[in-house]
């Protein structure tokens, strides 16, 4: 064997070394629980359209899909809020020939998240 064809075995949770790779591996797992999120909503609205609501509140009301979902919003918190972090380093914004600072991109995308949120608030319950 030559000194070029040998690879150094790597650890199979090498990641869960640092906080950054565990943080970066978490957000690209998170893709599961969006996708979850994404079929749980829209089985809900199927089953708002074709009038079987009851048999829907009873699959949702299941412990085991309980904790899917909370499960489910945990990884979806945590993939916007790292969403949120990366956004003034993709967005550079710039007024009146002065960059926008960082802070303030991101306190924008939180206020704009928190609005979103109250006005879906208010209108489910209104």
């Amino acid at each position: 064997m030559t000194a070029s064809a040998y690879r150094q075995p790597v650890p199979r949770f090498w990641w869960v070394k640092r906080r950054s790779y565990l943080l970066f591996m978490l957000r690209e797992l998170s893709c599961v629980a969006v996708a979850w999120t994404v079929v749980f909503l829209l089985a809900g609205v199927a089953a708002i359209a074709g009038g079987d609501v009851q048999g829907f509140l009873d699959f949702s009301g299941r412990p085991v899909v309980v904790l899917l979902n909370i499960v489910a919003l945990a990884f979806l918190l945590l993939h916007a809020v790292t969403w949120f972090a990366l956004a003034p380093r993709a967005m550079v914004v710039h007024l009146g020939g002065r960059r926008v600072p960082s802070s303030t991109v991101l306190a924008g995308h939180y206020g704009a998240w928190l609005v979103v949120s109250a006005v879906i608030v208010w209108v489910v319950l209104a």
